[in-house]
């Protein structure tokens, strides 16, 4: 089936396969298509990377194909998205157990101010092998550090060697503590160096094309990390080549209070005051958006990456999930950071998500199958992307598949699309990314991961000890 693999199966990272696939009596076939249907022995057909046909097996089955895979005790869904990280930071897990944001960045800047290119690259590799276990195949990421000649670069070719689907975040902190905000001097940039590197990789790597497997973002950290005119002229370049943006925005009670005092603005009207609401910006967190903020993010179009796994582990608070998703604002799933998250499980953050909106006393602040679309629809429509997100013609072929014949979901068989999300969350049996296989038996193909996880051990115990 696999063009663009080696004589060892592993990925090589070239052009999309000419070939077609039949993927055939699949237990259950979640499309999230337009009408959501669920599909029992279901089949999809694809060609070059891109679906053609669904159904089921009886309506697929005069397709001939160059090879077909049977998954009668599956369950398929598309390629979950994940619309916020910062993969660096899987080098430094379990670290500040105890602390809220501020207090949480303040004890890790010093231990990130030590990274370098190839701690990078072996973090990025590392955090997306993670992501695409858990039923990834989308990820964005917000680098916003860059000590000791890092670039961007360094985790491109990561996501280029791992075969994911990737929106690189050009992240960046410009204002101190000298100037007010919250990073040590050593570890902020100059604005007009920032602005040029980012220009830089836009016109490099930034791949506008319909089923683009490399975009570029333009992303300033936080309000409390680069300053008001930094974040304009970051929205207008991204504007001037039709990037999106991304920052953090209302994480915790300190970051609307930093806001109030700095500028006199709550976060949403901050957001607006430097031309950061919009169908092309989205923001990670957002646990503190009051309903006024809500109504401009939804009259503006502006996104949300609802990251809850970090927001319980820092004590931020319970983003207002329901309230926007009822004002029709756009919403995905973020696992956030390696060290405010210390995991990387998407599929974790659906089962979250779901859950947080219940403990307020709601058993249906959201459902299942709600939280099955924040992870693939929402994050689709965040990232600004109409050819992932669903399983349906002419969309990408990107799906995984979860063995149903297992301990987690026996007793579950009724209904297995909400058993995915209610039950433990597990890891992919089967990962297509651009009609290539890159998880299979539940094994990734596309490295050594051992030899991975010995390497990124290595770099983790050397960083943080500052050796």
């Amino acid at each position: 089936m696999n063009d663009g693999q080696d004589d060892h199966g592993r990925f090589t990272g070239q052009g999309s396969s000419s070939k077609t696939l039949l993927v055939n009596h699949i237990h259950t076939l979640v499309t999230m298509d337009d009408t959501r249907r669920e599909i029992s022995d279901g089949a999809m057909f694809i060609r070059g990377g891109v679906i053609e046909a669904v159904g089921t097996s009886a309506e697929l089955q005069d397709r001939a194909a160059d090879e077909t895979l049977n998954l009668p005790h599956h369950i398929v869904i598309p390629g979950l998205i994940n619309t916020h990280h910062h993969m660096f930071q899987s080098l430094t897990r379990v670290v500040a157990q105890d602390r809220e944001l501020f207090d949480w960045l303040r004890t890790l800047y010093p231990i990130w101010a030590r990274l370098t290119g190839e701690a990078i690259t072996v973090s990025a590799k590392l955090a997306m092998a993670e992501l695409m276990l858990s039923g990834c195949t989308t990820s964005s990421d917000h680098l916003y550090i860059y000590p000791n000649a890092c670039k961007l670069d360094d985790e491109i070719r990561a996501a280029q060697e791992i075969g994911i689907r990737f929106h690189a975040a050009r992240g960046s902190m410009s204002m101190g503590e000298k100037k007010g905000g919250l990073p040590p001097d050593h570890v902020v940039e100059d604005e007009e160096d920032i602005l040029r590197d980012t220009r830089r990789v836009i016109e490099q790597y930034h791949d506008k094309s319909r089923y683009a497997m490399l975009r570029i973002v333009v992303a300033p950290c936080s309000p409390f990390t680069v300053s008001q005119n930094l974040m304009r002229e970051s929205a207008a370049l991204a504007r001037s080549y039709g990037v999106r943006l991304h920052t953090h925005l209302a994480e915790n009670a300190n970051d609307v209070a930093f806001s109030l005092e700095k500028f006199g603005l709550l976060p949403g009207d901050y957001a607006r005051e430097a031309h950061w609401v919009g169908e092309d910006v989205w923001h990670a967190h957002c646990v503190m958006l009051n309903e006024r903020e809500i109504g401009l993010f939804a009259k503006t179009g502006t996104g949300v990456c609802h990251c809850p796994s970090s927001n319980m582990r820092l004590a931020s608070g319970i983003a207002p999930v329901r309230k926007m998703l009822d004002a029709k604002v756009k919403v995905g799933l973020g696992v956030d950071g390696s060290a405010s998250n210390d995991s990387g499980h998407l599929l974790e953050e659906a089962r979250n998500a779901m859950l947080l909106q219940r403990v307020d006393g709601d058993p249906a602040g959201l459902s299942a199958r709600e939280a099955l679309a924040l992870g693939t629809r929402g994050g689709a429509a965040v990232l600004g992307r109409d050819d992932v997100g669903q399983i349906a013609p002419n969309m990408a072929a990107d799906f995984v598949a979860y063995r149903l014949d297992t301990p987690a979901f026996a007793g579950a068989m009724h209904d297995p699309a909400a058993a995915l999300v209610f039950c433990r969350p597990q890891n992919v049996d089967l990962s297509v990314i651009n009609g290539r296989v890159v998880v299979k038996d539940g094994c990734l193909l596309t490295l050594d991961l051992p030899a991975l996880v010995e390497q990124h051990n290595a770099l983790s115990r050397k960083l943080i000890r500052g050796e």
